[in-house]
């Protein structure tokens, strides 16, 4: 029963990073900064959360840690961009194309036995994710699209790389990955004009919570289930975000919106019943 306990640890952990995650898009888009001024605020609290979490856990290093760093560095600094340049429904509906590209690459890189539920449950997902966004993902903010198309790719090889390197090294690429993004976006803030007490506030929340302690909490998860369902489970990101939007401006969801929302949990649900029915019986 141990294997079974771990692993759904695991899940949970993935789902909860997912919730913590959807609340940055609301706050991009509230905060004054623009995309490399909010950047660096952010990974520069993100970086010392995770120095105080981990210590000497967050400073140790490899090669394969910074190109991990990179490729984190690249989501975190591209969604911003993106979500500054383009809504933030085509934002993160364009990231989360990366599981389609875990899918295919899991097996052939990290050698994982394929499961045809995969298939399934990408299916129903993207389904639920034009239903989702169904007349929102317009061509008019092209550009901003393209950025977050490109964010999703890096986040693919994030969730691989994380997955393949030794686990000692997990925290240290979170930390490393927000000194980059840091040590690229320093230019930007010897153009700042106006930081208002709000700005301050909500960059420290994107980067103590939103990111830091989220990221955190996705690494403890991608210990314990294979990127893929890692990935599949945190689209509960996306999920939520109108939520957020509703609540905090009253802006409600269409119905499109709410079928696409009860399609992804629903994919989600299938796949973690057969999987989690597979682990009892192998166990048992």
């Amino acid at each position: 029963m141990n294997a079974f306990s771990t692993h759904q640890k695991g899940l949970f952990a993935a789902f909860l990073s997912g919730i913590l995650w959807s609340t940055g898009g609301l706050f991009i888009k509230l905060i004054s900064l623009n995309a490399f001024q909010l950047s660096f605020f952010r990974s520069l609290f993100s970086a010392a959360t995770f120095l105080i979490l981990f210590r000497s856990k967050a400073v140790k290093k490899n090669k394969a840690t910074f190109i991990n760093a990179l490729f984190y560095a690249a989501i975190l600094i591209l969604f911003v961009i993106a979500t500054k340049m383009t809504t933030a429904a085509n934002a993160i509906f364009l990231q989360y194309t990366a599981p389609i590209y875990v899918l295919i690459l899991e097996p052939i890189l990290l050698k994982t036995k394929f499961e045809k539920i995969n298939i399934i449950t990408i299916i129903l997902a993207f389904i639920g994710m034009v239903l989702f966004f169904l007349g929102e993902l317009s061509p008019g903010h092209f550009v901003g699209n393209i950025v977050a198309l490109i964010s999703g790719m890096c986040f693919a090889g994030f969730l691989l790389g994380m997955r393949k390197n030794d686990h000692s090294y997990q925290f240290a690429t979170i930390f490393w990955g927000n000194v980059i993004i840091a040590a690229v976006s320093v230019f930007s803030i010897f153009s700042i004009q106006v930081f208002t007490l709000s700005d301050l506030t909500m960059v420290a929340y994107l980067g103590i919570v939103q990111i830091g302690l989220a990221y955190a909490v996705f690494t403890y998860s991608l210990k314990r289930v294979h990127a893929i369902e890692a990935s599949l489970i945190t689209m509960i990101e996306p999920v939520l975000n109108p939520v957020w939007v509703f609540i905090w401006y009253g802006e409600k969801p269409s119905t499109f919106a709410l079928i696409g929302g009860a399609v992804i949990l629903l994919g989600l649900t299938i796949k973690s019943v057969i999987y989690e029915n597979f682990i009892k019986a192998k166990v048992g």
